[in-house]
């Protein structure tokens, strides 16, 4: 338990360096010394101005190389989300966040947390990371009780302890929880499964044919839960590659996650389009992000879908997609209920064959293979949520 090696040792402060490591990777990307060091005198100098452009500041998140390095990023994300660094709480006494409804939760899921640190960290140093980060999350969890914890919330919650330090990266999570994040901290995950909704229209209005391919392979979409509630922080293995996408969603609508989910899909369409049209198939491949992603290009490609179809267009067709699979979910529970009422020797898969005509067919609609995957894909996320 984190708790007991916290009684065993000082905490060791220390940060991680990677600023120059991050420079490195993106002037060998853009292979050009010169761009970057114009960019970052340019983000410095408007940091240092009486009046600071925010829009510009979000401008500089959102272009070629995001940010370029964390010390950057130390001041540039707080003014993203109108931080007041200047005035940051106390951390709370040990009993009070020890004492939270969720905390045996966190310590579990932060313990089970390893491959999120940069390879190569002295196991003392990981060691004081994740006692931080237990910390990190119960201060935002003890701040705000109607917040509630979810798996995955550590995963964001660790790339800015990594960034900022516990305390910059409570002031940023203070906030960053109540706006971008709050869908996900519900009692329930009804929101957030209604924004997985988002991403088959996003991605029909680009390609039709893959939307159409994807639901007849019956895939669903939980293979892009994680992305949307980790920021893709639990699906990457590269923090670099993470905290750019992190400059990019701090600096744009909260619902920017889902297309970048879908503007991943549309990259891989030839991949998809040729592999078999059949849910196993697909949900294996989809749930696996390439290592070599052009995150750059990806990013354009979430910008322009999210202009042509912004929320507010496919958000109709989300909510029908929603009420579809409730209803055959419903259909399906209703089914099962009618099942066990009458003693049966037939298993669940007689229970879902009907007969037309003299042939027996299997009559899993779409909605309803839908509607049972993702229920069972969002349970684990749900079991242990109180009231």
């Amino acid at each position: 338990m984190v708790i007991e090696r916290r009684k065993n040792r000082s905490k060791i402060d220390k940060t991680l360096d990677r600023t120059n490591s991050v420079s490195e990777n993106i002037i060998e990307s853009s292979n050009n010394e010169e761009e970057y060091s114009k960019k970052e005198k340019e983000i410095l100098d408007t940091l240092s101005s009486n009046d600071v452009d925010i829009e510009r500041l979000r401008s500089f998140a959102v272009s070629p190389g995001g940010l370029l390095n964390d010390d950057i990023r130390k001041e540039v994300w707080p003014r993203l989300l109108d931080v007041d660094v200047t005035d940051i709480p106390k951390k709370p006494p040990e009993e009070v966040l020890h004492g939270h409804r969720d905390y045996t939760q966190v310590v579990m899921d932060v313990n089970r947390s390893l491959k999120r640190f940069p390879p190569g960290m002295e196991e003392e140093v990981r060691m004081s990371y994740q006692d931080q980060l237990v910390d990190l999350i119960m201060r935002v969890l003890v701040q705000h009780e109607e917040l509630h914890y979810y798996q995955g919330y550590h995963d964001i919650c660790v790339t800015f302890l990594l960034v900022l330090g516990e305390d910059l990266a409570f002031a940023v999570l203070d906030v960053l929880s109540l706006q971008h994040l709050r869908d996900f901290m519900d009692v329930n995950m009804d929101r957030t499964k209604h924004i997985l909704n988002y991403l088959y229209p996003i991605v029909g209005r680009a390609s039709p044919k893959l939307r159409q391919f994807m639901e007849e392979s019956e895939v669903g979409t939980v293979f892009s839960l994680s992305w949307l509630i980790t920021w893709f922080g639990h699906v990457l293995g590269d923090l670099d590659s993470i905290v750019r996408l992190y400059d990019f969603f701090m600096a744009s609508a909260p619902l920017m996650p889902i297309y970048m989910a879908a503007s991943i899909v549309l990259y891989r369409e030839k991949e998809i389009l040729a592999s078999e049209c059949e849910m196993c198939t697909l949900h294996g491949m989809l749930s696996h992000i390439p290592d070599n992603l052009p995150f750059e290009e990806l990013i354009v490609t979430a910008k322009d879908l999210f202009s042509k179809c912004p929320p507010k267009i496919v958000a109709k067709e989300a909510a029908e997609i929603h009420e579809q699979k409730k209803l055959a979910l419903s259909q399906y529970r209703r089914k099962i209920s009618q099942r066990n009422k009458i003693p049966q020797k037939d298993g669940l898969l007689k229970s879902l064959i009907v007969l037309d005509g003299n042939r027996l067919y299997v009559k899993v609609t779409l909605w309803t293979l839908v509607g049972i995957i993702t229920a069972a894909g969002l349970t684990w996320l749900n079991h242990y949520v109180h009231d």
